[in-house]
């Protein structure tokens, strides 16, 4: 009977992974993916980080992208949530126990499983790669954090290790501990590692040694844990149910300055809508919301102007007009003529599920056909696709949409953008 193990499995460049699935044709060119309006790098196949840095903006690289022969894409959030939900079913089939980290990071638990989980890991990233022609890493250890350093590793020594890491064994454990800077350990930003490393502490096997007891009284219970479990003693384990968030937030930068009213109305109904679907997936009623505008805050020759209003809807709601309605009304109370308005944002506050709200006897509340109705409209928009059905002031192709001018096809979500296969 084996100890209890924790594998972390994490999408290799996610984004420009999911770009290369259904362009074979680009399986050995070097790939970067775009932020919102094609503004900056936030994602690199291997093979061009060695000439982008995250985070570089699109309009001063062009010249060097063309130079290398690397392809930019708009960013295609649809395409990626939908592949990884296919990778993620794949994998949350194998074990009873797991946990949904991020949009490419899966926490699988496995306890008293028989046989070389090393093995089981080389298994999973087959089954995966096969399934769906993504590429992931994987990594084995008794905590969770030593086993966020193992798939690391895997990644960092893709050649050696074949995408799969075990260190279990104390020895294999040791040397990861040793060759691993401690800016690398998860959980651990930059001012913890300034503050670390003025205490010697530069590796992280120095902070699997520090004494845990200083750690948290120098620093908090969050540090003095993560050097417990460098340390191989357990203190995290797989949350099975992610706990419904606080609040919830849409905003996006306009594809181009917005001077007038209306299309920043539509705009914020777009948001409302989002962030209200949201709401619901986790099953939560929201009191309150803010609703804020803004210019472009970095160009000296444009005016700046920022401001946002508290909207206090009349009971605890998901419901998506009503939310619509109160947000479009508050935005026309802040918008000021003879600015060039660049982003808007909607925040869900005061976030309870059914039941925690104290009633007053008296107040209005949400209706049960209200409920009926934004469950037929969830139901529809996960059959059919986000936004076919909606509020209308939300509009389908809106002229002040993200640029995406390099986006690729929505292979996998629309149904006039199929992959198409010609048999000759």
């Amino acid at each position: 009977m084996t100890r209890k193990a924790f594998i972390l499995i994490e999408n290799n460049s996610f984004y420009a992974s999911c770009e290369r699935v259904f362009r074979p044709d680009l399986a050995k060119t070097p790939i970067v993916v775009l932020s919102n309006n094609d503004g900056c790098v936030i994602a690199r196949s291997y093979d061009a980080k060695p000439f982008v840095k995250m985070g570089e903006p699109y309009f001063q690289i062009r010249d060097k992208l063309r130079q290398h022969g690397i392809v930019p894409f708009s960013s295609n959030y649809a395409l990626y949530g939908d592949i990884s939900e296919r990778v993620m079913t794949i994998l949350e089939s194998t074990v009873d126990s797991c946990e949904r980290y991020s949009i490419d990071e899966i926490w699988l638990s496995i306890g008293g499983m028989p046989g070389n989980l090393e093995a089981f890991g080389r298994d999973l990233r087959s089954r995966v790669l096969r399934c769906t022609s993504i590429p992931v890493g994987v990594g084995i250890a008794s905590t969770k954090t030593l086993a966020k350093l193992a798939n690391h590793t895997a990644k960092r020594l893709q050649a050696q290790t074949g995408g799969v890491v075990d260190i279990r064994d104390p020895f294999k454990r040791d040397w990861v501990l040793r060759n691993t800077a401690v800016r690398e350990v998860w959980g651990v930003g930059r001012r913890m590692t300034a503050h670390l490393e003025s205490m010697g502490i530069l590796r992280a096997m120095d902070l699997a040694r520090a004494d845990p007891k200083m750690l948290r009284q120098k620093f908090s219970v969050v540090v003095e844990k993560t050097a417990r479990e460098l340390a191989g003693i357990s203190c995290l384990d797989v949350e099975e149910v992610e706990p419904p968030k606080q609040e919830i937030c849409c905003s996006r930068m306009f594809g181009n300055r917005l001077t007038d009213l209306a299309p920043i109305k539509q705009a914020v109904a777009t948001y409302v809508g989002r962030a209200a679907e949201k709401l619901r997936v986790q099953g939560s009623l929201c009191k309150r919301m803010r609703v804020s505008i803004r210019t472009g805050m970095f160009n000296p020759d444009e005016a700046h102007y920022a401001q946002g209003v508290m909207v206090e809807l009349p009971y605890p709601t998901c419901d998506t007009l009503l939310m619509t309605r109160m947000a479009t009304d508050a935005v026309a109370k802040i918008f000021r003529p003879g600015f060039r308005y660049s982003k808007a944002e909607v925040l869900l506050m005061d976030l309870r599920q059914p039941g925690e709200f104290t009633e007053d006897l008296f107040a209005p509340k949400q209706s049960a056909e209200c409920v009926r109705l934004m469950q037929v409209l969830d139901n529809i928009n996960g059959r059919w696709g986000r936004g076919t059905l909606r509020a209308a002031s939300a509009p389908a192709s809106p002229d002040w949409g993200m640029r995406r001018e390099m986006m690729s096809r929505s292979y996998t979500t629309k149904l006039d953008e199929l992959w198409m296969v010609r048999c000759d």
